[in-house]
């Protein structure tokens, strides 16, 4: 196959996708339009950014995910083998360093020789063979593209990021460290509570002050990971 794939947006889909192709002696443009044009819920330029949880999830094989991502080493996966290399305690389940994780996606799409990587907004779908993988934060020129092309309305729902604090915050004798789910190593700080303090962190809780919605956020989110607030 001597024509290119345009693979656009360098998420988990488009960086697993572009490398899958590469891999098979494919050319691949990789377009990606971060630090371009950022979007609200991204950091870094970094490709396959985990902007929700550091989890991918179970990883034991006596679960459908944990198999799911057996099945995927076995392919050659570059998403699990950079999570693997990245991986942090987490139980059974498959959690990593943020940074370390899109870092050695990022640099194994960008010196791999079948790949061009293009830093750009596209604003309408390329001409030629073309994967679109630009997620949920589509800029709206292209999404409006992508639904003329298929004649489909869209879906989508917004997940909850999950907080991240500093661990020197945590006062260690008060918490302590267990497995979840009886499973796996002791690898998850709990922070016990009577009734009343959980009440009392309850209130506290629902009376914080609540972070400002985006102006790219709507009210449509997803029932196994929602915010506090809601």
């Amino acid at each position: 196959m001597t024509q290119v794939v345009n693979v656009v947006g360098a998420g988990l889909a488009g960086s697993e996708a572009a490398y899958q192709l590469a891999q098979r002696g494919v050319k691949v443009n990789l377009i990606e339009m971060r630090p371009v044009k950022q979007t609200p819920a991204h950091h870094t330029d970094k490709f396959a950014e985990l902007v929700c949880s550091n989890s991918l999830r179970g990883n034991a094989l006596t679960n459908a995910v944990g198999v799911l991502k057996e099945e995927m080493r076995q392919l050659d996966s570059l998403i699990i083998s950079a999570a693997d290399k990245a991986r942090v305690p987490a139980g059974g389940a498959l959690a990593v360093d943020r940074h370390d994780f899109a870092g050695d996606v990022t640099e194994t799409l960008k010196n791999h020789p079948n790949i061009t990587v293009l830093k750009e907004e596209i604003n309408s779908i390329p001409e030629g063979y073309t994967i679109i993988a630009t997620g949920p934060l589509t800029t709206d020129k292209l999404a409006n593209e992508i639904v003329e092309a298929t004649g489909k309305d869209q879906l989508y729902f917004y997940d909850a990021a999950a907080p991240i604090i500093e661990k020197d915050s945590i006062d260690m004798n008060k918490v302590y460290l267990k497995s979840r789910y009886d499973k796996g190593e002791a690898e998850y700080l709990n922070c016990p509570m009577t009734e009343d303090e959980f009440n009392t962190f309850y209130d506290a809780l629902m009376e914080a002050e609540v972070a400002p919605v985006n102006e790219f956020e709507k009210e449509k989110y997803f029932e196994g990971c929602m915010p506090c607030e809601v």
